[in-house]
């Protein structure tokens, strides 16, 4: 497969935005897709934090691997650095988040109530495209805010909404790096969806996403395919027979094959999986 690589110039002026505004807000809320969260550890943001505290949130939980998700927590876990574990479609997500945000604020709150103010903590929500930020924000705000999707690229400018309890959030569109040098990060990016289809071949991409659940799921993969052995190839054609996508003269269609894998894992319909 050719190399994986997708940085429109939405995303060059998303980091340069964030640069400038960096330097505006007390913290950082860093959304990680909690199918594959390692991946979503965009290089770029590390110049852009400096010392900033981070509340790093696990999202997706409801389609993700909570024994692997601890691991992941621990290696994110430090000074000024907090964990949360969402799904950011869910009620109570809201004062869940708040409640870290002032725990990884608490010298800044402390200041304010000394001086007998009751200023406004501003956060940033950044992270890759398609990891839920805007339905967190919107979860957050107890409204609807932010635009949504399930693809990447519907957040393309900076948004500031207010919060409950004297908070600030800008959301930032969801912004990859300009060379994805990583490629299993970028193979695991491109199976949640972080990167557009329209620019993988989602045949091989689906030949890699099958091998790599048969090595790591394989009885998941099994219950919902009927197969999880012999090549990618092999299963592919397998599940494109067992659910009649054929093209004229019974041919196999694999490209709709390979969609239907796709999109069954990217809808947490084969189980609670977690890539690392």
């Amino acid at each position: 497969m050719e190399k994986i690589n997708w940085f429109p110039g939405h995303m060059k002026k998303a980091l340069d935005m964030m640069r400038s505004e960096v330097s505006k807000v007390d913290v950082l809320i860093y959304v990680l897709d909690g199918r594959a969260p390692l991946a979503c550890l965009n290089p770029e943001f590390v110049k852009i934090i400096n010392e900033k505290p981070i509340l790093f949130v696990l999202n997706k939980i409801d389609m993700s691997d909570e024994e692997k998700l601890s691991e992941v927590e621990k290696s994110l876990l430090g000074e000024n650095r907090k964990v949360i574990r969402l799904n950011s479609t869910a009620s109570g997500a809201q004062k869940k988040v708040l409640e870290k945000l002032k725990q990884l604020c608490l010298p800044l709150l402390e200041r304010f109530k000394k001086k007998g103010v009751s200023g406004f903590i501003r956060a940033m929500v950044i992270g890759v495209p398609n990891c839920g930020k805007s339905t967190l924000v919107n979860n957050l705000c107890g409204a609807y805010k932010a635009q949504t999707g399930n693809k990447p690229g519907v957040t393309k400018t900076k948004q500031w909404v207010k919060l409950p309890g004297n908070f600030e959030l800008l959301d930032t569109p969801g912004t990859l790096w300009p060379n994805l040098s990583d490629q299993k990060a970028g193979m695991f990016l491109a199976f949640i969806g972080s990167i557009k289809d329209e620019v993988v071949a989602v045949e091989e991409l689906s030949l890699m996403l099958i091998e790599r659940l048969v090595s790591d799921y394989p009885k998941f993969f099994e219950e919902r395919f009927g197969k999880a052995s012999g090549t990618g190839l092999e299963i592919l054609e397998f599940i494109a027979a067992s659910r009649k996508f054929l093209l004229k003269g019974n041919e196999i269609d694999y490209t709709r094959a390979a969609r239907a894998v796709l999109d069954d894992f990217r809808k947490g319909r084969i189980g609670k999986i977690t890539l690392i």
